[in-house]
């Protein structure tokens, strides 16, 4: 299956898993895409930043006190970082052959119709998806999860060991056959 989606419960190590196969010197080359990361203050997580692969451009996805007409809980939405540093690092990684990483399709950036387009257009393009989603139901979402190109690996504590390698597996299959192929 080309489109691997990883859901699991907040904070079960979704990003942790993409970070560090991202961060992996064999296969960070092969990436293209965006992570998002907790910003904390005092210990205390006040937003989530986003950062494209591989050329960690930085942008706030939600902050509190951030003025956005798009919100989650206390979070204010920043679209323009969403498209300028999401939407374009999927974008670029569209038109070359690399693994596109999108961390995550979750409620902040399902406010973004270009978002939207742009997840449909790397799901059906011919590279290979690693994404995290959602795991509440969400009608855009849910309908993502049972496309018939997608498979969905649930993450959790337990079983983080286990999805790590048997994703890094998923990838480097992918780069046996390139090289062999």
């Amino acid at each position: 299956m080309k489109n691997l989606l990883v859901s699991g419960l907040p904070r079960c190590g979704k990003t942790t898993l993409i970070k560090q196969l991202s961060e992996n010197q064999s296969l960070s080359h092969r990436f293209a895409g965006f992570i998002t990361e907790e910003i904390r203050e005092k210990g205390e997580r006040i937003g989530f930043k986003i950062i494209s692969i591989p050329d960690k451009k930085e942008g706030v996805l939600a902050q509190k006190g951030f003025s956005s007409p798009y919100r989650v809980g206390s979070y204010g939405v920043n679209i323009f970082d969403l498209e300028k540093i999401g939407v374009s690092s999927v974008e670029i990684g569209l038109v070359t052959d690399k693994v596109i990483i999108i961390d995550e399709i979750g409620k902040m950036e399902l406010f973004s119709e270009k978002f939207k387009n742009v997840l449909f257009k790397a799901l059906d393009s011919p590279q290979k998806v690693l994404a995290t989603i959602m795991e509440r139901s969400h009608r855009f979402a849910d309908m993502i999860k049972e496309r018939k190109d997608v498979r969905l690996i649930h993450l959790s504590r337990d079983n983080f060991q286990d999805i790590f390698r048997e994703v890094q597996n998923w990838l480097m299959k992918d780069s046996d056959d390139k090289t062999h192929g």
